[in-house]
């Protein structure tokens, strides 16, 4: 953890120049676009699966067809065609699941007052008027939502809605474009059906993420979030 400090504390002394006091901030939107430039492969990859999985909806509707009576053997022919060709059902996850460890360390590095045994030096850097170590929580009760740091998360809270609203569209119209199979059921993998339904509404769930963590934290969330609606507006043009 204590790497990972030093790293966004020379981040932040290599912005100095341009963002003044806020340079630890932009040096999290930087280090999120680096993680999220190393994960673009696998969301390049994810984008792939989709479109394979799109095209496999008339061979899983006629499966549908042949095993309606037995739903045991109709799973075991749909995951038999999705290994047969090499498309992963949940394949879309992995870009998520990579990003996890440098959330984590984030949160970790922003919520600890000691990091190798010394004061944490970052949580005395902010984001204009919010210290990147506080929470919404601490900004209401410092001037409250319409106060300095309450401003700041203001700012987010609308970026995180307007980045929000346009993902549920674009998940909409993707979904919209898929084939409709008999049962109005994605396909018959265990669990995938379920997540269809909520998929919609993920974006959302930012709302809450970004009020409870550090401010660091935060941004990193403010940031992926932003570039994932960008780089899905593009892969699945």
């Amino acid at each position: 953890m204590s790497v990972f400090a030093s790293l966004v504390e020379h981040l932040a002394d290599l912005l100095q120049p341009l963002f003044g006091a806020s340079a630890a901030a932009a040096a999290i939107v930087l280090f999120t676009a680096l993680v999220r430039l190393l994960v673009h492969p696998l969301s390049r990859a994810a984008a792939r699966g989709q479109k394979a999985r799109t095209e496999l909806q008339p061979r899983i509707a006629e499966l549908r067809r042949k095993h309606a009576k037995n739903p045991e053997k109709l799973q075991r022919a749909v995951l038999d065609l999705h290994a047969e060709e090499k498309v992963s059902p949940l394949s879309g996850c992995l870009p998520s699941l990579f990003q996890l460890p440098a959330f984590f360390l984030l949160y970790h590095v922003f919520s600890s007052s000691e990091i190798g045994g010394r004061t944490n030096g970052l949580l005395s850097h902010q984001l204009l008027a919010a210290p990147l170590g506080g929470r919404w929580a601490d900004a209401l009760g410092d001037g409250g939502p319409l106060g300095g740091a309450g401003l700041v998360y203001v700012a987010l809270f609308a970026v995180v809605a307007g980045v929000a609203t346009f993902s549920y569209r674009l998940t909409k119209r993707t979904m919209a474009a898929r084939p409709v199979l008999p049962t109005g059921d994605a396909d018959a993998v265990p669990g995938v059906g379920a997540i269809t339904k909520v998929m919609p509404f993920m974006s959302f769930f930012t709302l809450v993420t970004v009020a409870v963590v550090p401010l660091a934290a935060a941004l990193y969330v403010v940031t992926s979030t932003t570039w994932s609606a960008v780089e899905r507006a593009v892969l699945y043009r």
